[in-house]
């Protein structure tokens, strides 16, 4: 989608659900401690850092622990919860695709010293977005994480390659249309939460890799 288009829509859609921002922005605001914003330091297009925004969805504190969600994390607050549910806390992002950080549709932005050279080489060549097909894969990433003995280790080694790999696949092949079905998709799947595909089952055409062994 180009990015006049994603600029465009981003700004309607900052209308349109501002009744939504201001209701949720007053909620964390009014039950929680701490700032309504979070702001956090993530890898844009070429690898240029950029403040991501969000909602707040945990204790101010949070970040002096680890910087993956895993299960039912008890940083989260008790209003972050469904917030982070139905992705509401990730909304403030489209005024980053409105300032060009981002797109609406694109890989998820990784934090700085997540990414080998080689998922680097296929992630940041673009400019990430707020939902991309390895993102509807693994919407309940927390939980997928939950369940293994390692999850750091199993993020860096097993999921973020995946994602990244499914990522790049959809690129290649991307459209102005698709991109529409990619984001009609997301709307429908954070209506109604599903579990995630996970690396076992992602579907024709799509192999599922154990481990990362890349030398990178």
């Amino acid at each position: 989608m180009p990015r006049w288009c994603d600029a465009l829509l981003a700004a309607v859609l900052l209308v349109v659900l501002s009744p939504v921002l201001l209701l949720v922005a007053v909620v964390v605001g009014t039950t929680t401690t701490g700032p309504v914003l979070f702001r956090q330091v993530r890898l844009g297009k070429d690898g240029v850092p950029f403040a991501l925004l969000k909602f707040r969805t945990m204790v101010v504190s949070a970040e002096q622990g680890s910087c993956l969600t895993i299960g039912a994390d008890l940083r989260i607050t008790r209003v972050g919860r469904p917030l982070r549910q139905h992705r509401l806390d990730e909304l403030p992002q489209l005024v980053n695709v409105v300032r060009g950080e981002m797109a609406l549709v694109g890989p998820r932005p990784e934090l700085p010293g997540f990414l080998s050279p080689r998922m680097a080489g296929q992630l940041l060549g673009r400019r990430p977005g707020l939902t991309d097909p390895a993102s509807l894969r693994y919407l309940d990433e927390a939980e997928v994480l939950a369940r293994q003995p390692d999850p750091e280790a199993y993020y860096r080694e097993v999921l973020l390659p995946e994602k990244a790999r499914v990522s790049a696949d959809y690129a290649q092949a991307r459209t102005a249309w698709t991109d529409l079905l990619v984001l009609l998709r997301t709307a429908r799947c954070l209506a109604a939460p599903r579990k995630s595909v996970g690396p076992a089952t992602l579907g024709p055409g799509v192999r599922p890799r154990a481990r990362w062994t890349s030398p990178d």
